[in-house]
């Protein structure tokens, strides 16, 4: 069973209940905390627990955001719509193979791989690109045009793109451009970023206007989404 938990300054934390889950446990992966605990544990002593870490936490949080991350055996990082799972052949194979089935996509790499060469990470990367902008476009689209049907809001069209230094832009003619990087956070912060650039059909400042039409449609929660969405990079 999974569940949302919102921390201040932790932001938001996937607290996962199961009978394979032995202890409570957290980790941070992909910008994001995730708690483990036993199927008939008790919330309250995991809440007292991560408590208990919160600034060991929060430094995790910071140091992922400002250093990319390597990607190996070790990573499972959970992104908008699939789990990231990459595992070595068990014998030799010739070369990288990619999967995605049932919400998890799994990089398989030859058995000889070293994580730590920048080639192999560049490849990886490549692999990721090219899914996130899939995803994004599969998804993205529908979802800017439900929240915009959903709080009154138009626009004229809806590009994506692949800039890392930006999460979206809207122009004055209300053309709005996402990044497919957007993928790798949770749905609640992409409703974020496209709750920003529809806010920005109306207000193109950021100004107070534009700050009171982004609590009314994130019912008041406009500086804490925008302080989590800085951990992730």
């Amino acid at each position: 069973m999974e569940k949302k938990l919102s921390i201040n300054e932790l932001g938001t934390i996937t607290l996962i209940r199961g009978s394979r889950y032995k202890r409570y446990s957290l980790k941070v992966s992909g910008g994001q905390i995730i708690a483990t605990m036993p199927e008939q544990g008790s919330e309250q002593r995991m809440l007292a627990f991560i408590a208990d870490k919160k600034d060991k936490l929060f430094q995790l949080l910071q140091k992922q955001a400002s250093s990319p991350t390597l990607l190996d055996e070790t990573t499972e990082w959970q992104t908008a719509t699939f789990l990231l799972r990459i595992i070595r052949a068990e014998s030799e194979q010739p070369r990288l193979t990619i999967s995605l089935r049932e919400d998890t996509l799994t990089i398989q790499c030859p058995l000889r791989t070293r994580f730590e060469d920048e080639i192999v990470q560049s490849r990886l990367r490549e692999i990721l690109k090219n899914v996130f902008r899939r995803e994004a476009k599969r998804t993205l689209p529908a979802r800017l045009a439900n929240l915009a049907l959903q709080h009154g809001f138009t626009y004229d069209s809806v590009k994506i793109n692949s800039s890392r230094t930006r999460w979206g832009s809207c122009s004055q003619r209300k053309s709005i451009n996402l990044s497919l990087y957007l993928m790798k956070l949770p749905w609640h912060l992409i409703d974020y970023v496209l709750l920003h650039e529809l806010c920005h059909t109306i207000e193109m400042n950021h100004g107070e206007p534009f700050w009171a039409h982004m609590n009314r449609v994130t019912a008041g929660k406009a500086k804490s989404l925008r302080t989590e969405l800085t951990r992730f990079h």
